[in-house]
């Protein structure tokens, strides 16, 4: 017995190690199956008594390979005849799976009684005239269809073929080279997405373009969003629920449809036992929606539908919230009593389910989700069956609020997630295509997984389109996330487009996709309008200047050269594709890099206008113009996204969102001001960093120059009248190196200022001037140098050096790091403003005493020539406190926020947090800009070399960058750049 056990154990070791290949050449392998060849064409064959979506799939299939080939293979039900012969099917249901099994030709044990797995293997001989067999055996109706999908997809066909119409790979033949191969367990029981806030995308595409019979979002397009998921390898959704969309069991043909393709279907958060409130509940006829008042006539609507749907799969969903997704209600009832109520509802909608269904309560899937206002009568004592699926919700803007502490993570029912990658609310929506970065999702939801939040993943992807990649994403993790780690997390995008487009493209996508999503990180479009969208008056969000700064650490300049940067390059791939690729990329990557640039640059660049008249420039006709042009070319793309393959998507890609009926982001910025140029061509200047403010500093003066960083910086020269300015710029020293000595323009000039650091005098008080003249007009920009006699340059090589009164660090570019068993510290590419941060520990470590000597830490030597009280900025990411049932260190720790130190020598140590309360005022400016700041004040002794210890306190924070404030920060959105002397 124990001889035979091993020999079960090495066959499957061997399985698991195995791998299938699909390719056009013949491979010399005795595993090889002619799937298509010049005197071949298999036969692919079910079982009649399978289940449906076997035969679904098999169809499919079929019509993949033609799509790839050209040949059409035969599908039949009779599994016995043919040369080649592909065998699809479930172990439980196919005749012919279950024979190769009995004759020891498979081994199918690895799938009794497993969820979702799937064996495939090439068969010599399997049946009397059969001289090749292709085996796809399922442990279950997903499992088969998995298994054959695998194939497809392997053999040039996209999960995304018709939902962003990636093109289909041609081979004229085709084999697979298939050693019995076994896939695992899904790593997330129940995988899916929530298609939400379609209002203004998805319902208008289906009533007017895709379903015109319907009117509305129907059977159709649940179908093609069905097959989709199951090529994704995916099986849960919940359906559209806005009242704009006819809910979805009000047509009987979708819940048949869901089942054709094996999808489980469930819903949101605020519908209980799939019942759309939002829709399908009328007050007129049925009364209140109020459990305390209406509770016999509530309960007999949900049991309807449970009677309706229970022959079906279903995740039901365990609610009692308000009217589509508006809180409970009852602020006059005390907490006490809205957990009384609550429990009162679960228990009744537990009942209704067992009364229709005829298996035990505690083996059909069930989830309540603690979402807004219901995650504080949840942590105000509301029993929960042990058997029910906690469904954790983020923050609506990626960062998991709570996850299960250690007695939670026991419950039977384990936990799942409810996770945002589109959004409609405050303090802003994000509606037109997720930016969500592939980083911060999965560190947010590996921690989840980690705390047994295995059950079930829920995706709000809004209108579907917009978020392929980040589907994609989250539903390859759902299936398998131990495939992930927090390295290539980052390269995700680019190994998904090349996969599509080729791997020729590969670096550029890289390239593209990192960029982008970065740029994004810090301010996504839909913010660029700056207001917040709390206002439900007056046309939605007040638009205001950006915070990016002009004149400041040439921020905003930076960050319009980078998006003007890729989205030339994503123009140059568009352009280098076939004729037959390029609606594919168009949706994928061109549009949304595109239509973020020109979104960075009418916003920004509208703002800069404002500043421009108010400078009196000449130029500032020419920048209106400009950002009009932009906002054309931002609907020019938007109209040929809906206009791609005769219109197929047409209606799709909205530049209107929010209820209001408008998006402010999408409108040309405020530009109400004028200014007309008039009289002879005057001359005026603007050094780089100086304020613009009337009744400040009314002369010129660059940054001052320092030795240890050599730096350049500019001076604009402009024209405030008519005409053409000629002007000539002299230096007074020749150590002053400008770009530019004369010039002539009817607008403005850019110089550039540099020094040469073998001509500059040696001292702490170097000055010069460099003086600006134009006919009868003089403008003097003053110039300081600090190169002092000591120390040298060498002596600070690799420390943060002061520089105009800051210091500036990339957490990542530490000088040391103090760790232990529990805490180890980890780079995280992809994530913050710095293109990397520093995570302390995984989240799933135990508190550390950030107080103590020994504590965990990272340390940053840093070199000032001043002293005194100086403020210490951290930007860390928003994250929130693991959990609730916290094993408290120090008695400083809560369960309401998370802390780390910070701490300048043998100094006072300062403990800030990387979490908010949701919905204060520091959580709304946190999320939206993917970072919290923290000012901690810190005293430096004396000038001269210094450290600085970032101190572990709860594990898994995640810093981004530090700025030293000595007196000379400006203001600015990102800070400024590192201040290393290299």
């Amino acid at each position: 017995m124990k001889v035979f056990s091993l020999l079960i154990l090495l066959m499957m070791a061997s399985v698991l190690q195995s791998q299938v290949v699909v390719n056009e050449n013949i491979k010399h392998s005795k595993n090889v199956f002619p799937l298509v060849t010049s005197n071949v064409e298999a036969t692919v064959c079910y079982d009649a008594n399978d289940y449906l979506v076997v035969k679904k799939a098999t169809e499919l299939f079929v019509s993949d390979i033609e799509n790839v080939t050209g040949q059409r293979l035969k599908l039949t039900n009779e599994c016995k005849k043919g040369r080649a012969v592909v065998i699809v099917g479930t172990i439980e249901k196919n005749r012919a799976i279950r024979q190769l099994a009995s004759k020891g030709k498979i081994n199918i044990a690895p799938l009794e009684r497993a969820w979702e797995r799937y064996l495939i293997q090439m068969v010599d001989r399997p049946f009397p005239g059969v001289s090749k067999a292709l085996v796809v055996a399922g442990s279950d109706r997903r499992g088969a269809a998995y298994g054959l999908f695998s194939l497809s997809e392997m053999a040039g066909v996209s999960p995304w073929y018709w939902w962003a119409d990636v093109p289909v790979k041609k081979h004229k033949t085709l084999y697979v080279d298939a050693p019995a191969t076994l896939s695992k367990t899904p790593s997330v029981k129940y995988r899916g997405i929530f298609l939400n806030d379609e209002d203004w995308g998805l319902k208008p595409w289906a009533a007017k373009t895709f379903e015109k019979e319907r009117g509305n979002i129907g059977p159709r397009t649940y179908a093609k969003i069905c097959e989709l998921l199951l090529r994704l390898k995916a099986n849960h959704l919940a359906p559209a629920m806005h009242p704009v969309s006819t809910a979805f069991y009000k047509i009987p043909e979708n819940k048949l449809v869901a089942d054709t393709f094996a999808i489980v279907m469930g819903s949101s958060h605020c519908e209980p036992l799939l019942l759309n409130t939002a829709s399908e509940w009328n007050s007129k006829t049925m009364g209140p929606w109020d459990y305390g008042k209406n509770k016999d006539k509530i309960n007999e609507v949900l049991g309807s539908r449970v009677e309706e749907i229970c022959a079906y799969e279903n995740v039901y969903t365990l609610a009692l919230r308000g009217l589509h997704d508006a809180a409970m209600g009852g602020g006059d009832v005390s907490m006490k009593e809205k957990v009384k109520l609550l429990e009162s509802a679960l228990k009744d909608q537990r009942d209704i389910i067992a009364r229709h269904t005829d298996k035990p309560i505690e083996t059909i899937p069930q989830a309540f989700t603690p979402y807004k206002e219901v995650l504080e009568i949840y942590s105000n004592g509301l029993e929960l069956p042990d058997d029910v699926t906690i469904i954790w919700p983020d923050d609506n803007f990626g960062y998991m609020k709570r996850l299960s502490g250690p007695q939670e993570q026991k419950r039977s029912g384990r936990s799942g997630v409810y996770y945002h990658l589109s959004y409609l609310g405050v303090p802003h929506s994000y509606l037109w295509y997720s930016t969500t970065p592939p980083a911060l999702m999965y560190e947010e939801l590996r921690k989840a997984y980690d705390t047994t939040a295995d059950r079930i993943w829920l995706a709000n992807c809004g209108d579907l389109k917009g978020a392929e990649m980040q589907v994609s994403l989250f539903l390859d993790m759902a299936y398998n996330i131990e495939q992930f780690n927090a390295n290539n997390v980052v390269t995700y995008p680019a190994h998904w487009l090349a996969e599509m487009f080729g791997e020729q493209y590969y670096n550029v996508f890289e390239d593209i996709t990192t960029s982008h999503i970065n740029l994004a990180f810090s301010r996504k479009p839909e913010y660029m309008g700056w207001g917040y969208w709390n206002n439900y008056w007056g046309g939605g969000e007040k638009r205001t200047d950006t915070e990016f700064s002009f004149a400041n650490y040439n921020e905003a300049e930076r960050r319009l050269s980078e998006y003007r940067r890729i989205g030339k390059e994503a123009e140059n791939v568009f352009l280098s594709l076939t004729e037959e690729a390029k609606p594919a990329l168009y949706q994928l990557l061109y549009y949304p890099v595109k239509g973020a640039e020109l979104m960075n640059h009418m916003t920004i660049k509208g703002q800069f206008y404002r500043q421009y008249v108010r400078q009196q420039r000449a130029a500032a006709s020419q920048l209106k113009a400009q950002v009009k042009n932009y906002h054309d070319s931002l609907k020019l793309i938007t109209d040929s996204y809906n206009s791609l393959l005769n219109g197929k998507w047409k209606y799709m890609m909205s530049l209107k969102q929010n209820y209001d009926g408008t998006s402010s982001y999408f409108m040309v910025p405020l530009m109400e001001e004028n200014y007309v140029p008039m009289g002879s061509p005057k001359l005026a200047v603007q050094a780089e960093g100086e304020a613009l403010d009337k009744g400040g500093l009314n002369f010129h003066s660059l940054p001052a120059f320092s030795t240890y960083s050599r730096k350049e910086h500019w001076i604009d020269i402009y024209n405030q009248g008519t005409g053409e300015i000629v002007w000539n710029a002299q230096s007074s020293a020749d150590w002053i190196i400008l770009s530019q000595e004369a010039g002539k323009t009817s607008l403005e000039n850019r110089i550039v200022v540099s020094i040469d650091w073998t001509k500059v005098p040696v001292g702490e008080r170097i000055r010069g001037d460099i003086e600006i003249v134009s006919g009868g007009q003089k403008e003097c920009v003053l110039v300081s140098v600090f190169n002092p006699v000591s120390p040298i340059r060498d002596e600070v090589q690799g420390l943060y050096v002061e520089e105009n009164g800051y210091i500036s660090i990339p957490a990542v570019d530490f000088h040391r790091k103090f760790e232990n068993r529990d805490i180890k510290m980890t780079v995280l590419p992809g994530l913050g403003f710095e293109e990397s941060s520093l995570q302390m520990g995984t989240p799933m470590a135990p508190l550390q005493m950030y107080r103590a000597g020994d504590v965990p830490r990272v340390e940053y030597d840093f070199y000032t020539f001043n002293a005194g009280i100086y403020d210490v900025y951290t930007y860390v990411l928003p994250t929130f406190p693991l959990h609730a049932e916290r094993d408290y260190k120090l008695p400083e720790h809560t369960n309401s926020d998370t802390k780390y130190s910070v701490r300048i020598d043998d100094g006072s140590i300062s403990t800030p947090s990387t979490s908010a309360i949701e919905y204060s005022q520091i959580w709304y400016d946190s999320v939206l800009k993917n970072c919290r700041v923290n000012k901690s004040t810190l005293y430096v002794k004396k000038p001269g070399k210094h450290t600085l210890q970032i101190r572990c306190g709860d594990p898994g924070i995640v810093i981004q960058k530090i700025v030293i404030d000595m007196g000379g920060l400006k203001r600015s959105y990102l800070g400024p750049e590192s201040t290393k002397c290299n």
